[in-house]
């Protein structure tokens, strides 16, 4: 009786003996990800640090220096014809610069009659033509020389627009028949080229 609960003793230290092996153990959690922002440059540049140029406002990689007259202020006899309307008839020669540079939102005209308006009863028509010269320069990216605008038309004001008569004339316009005038030339393709905005009103 007693053997064989010895035995039953012995069997039950020999399993004990024996532990039962445990769960093999958890591997580390991922260490967490990190946040990047999309810059659109490859990995395999920004590795090596050969980071392209960022372009500048505007769209380009290069800034382009304003581009300079076609004529000079004091070339006022190259266009005889225009010298001369500008000299004689300047609310007229200025009328049509401004209704070409407004791109046929107001009529040579009304801008002529202002101009001579201004020019009666002030005698300071500088400062409201000098804001024409100045939208030019902007619409075909010239430099404002040889001085700033108002200087330019208060000092010449008919050399300042002699110039600038000359120079829509050299961008292929027929002053004298207007901006509509030239608009239906250039539906025909036989007109000036088209601005930066294109001509549309």
């Amino acid at each position: 009786m007693y053997s064989s609960s010895s035995n039953d003793f012995q069997k039950g230290s020999a399993y004990d003996s024996y532990s039962v092996p445990s769960a093999p153990p958890q591997p580390p959690p991922p260490p967490h990800p990190v946040e990047t922002t999309a810059t659109g440059i490859p990995m395999s540049l920004t590795s090596k640090g050969n980071l392209p140029p960022s372009p500048i406002a505007g769209g380009g990689l290069h800034s382009h220096s304003p581009l300079p007259w076609s004529t000079g202020l004091c070339d006022c006899c190259e266009d005889f014809s225009s010298c001369c309307l500008t000299c004689w008839c300047p609310c007229i020669a200025f009328g049509r610069i401004a209704e070409m540079v407004d791109r046929g939102s107001t009529s040579c005209g009304v801008s002529g009659a202002l101009y001579s308006l201004i020019l009666c009863v002030t005698g300071c028509s500088c400062f409201y033509s000098c804001f024409y010269r100045s939208k030019l320069r902007g619409q075909y990216f010239l430099e404002e020389s040889p001085c700033m605008d108002c200087c330019v038309h208060c000092c010449c004001e008919e050399c300042a627009l002699c110039q600038e008569y000359r120079e829509l004339q050299n961008h292929g316009f027929d002053m004298s028949i207007g901006w509509h005038g030239n608009l239906e030339r250039q539906k025909r393709g036989t007109g000036p080229p088209r601005l930066q905005e294109g001509m549309t009103r």
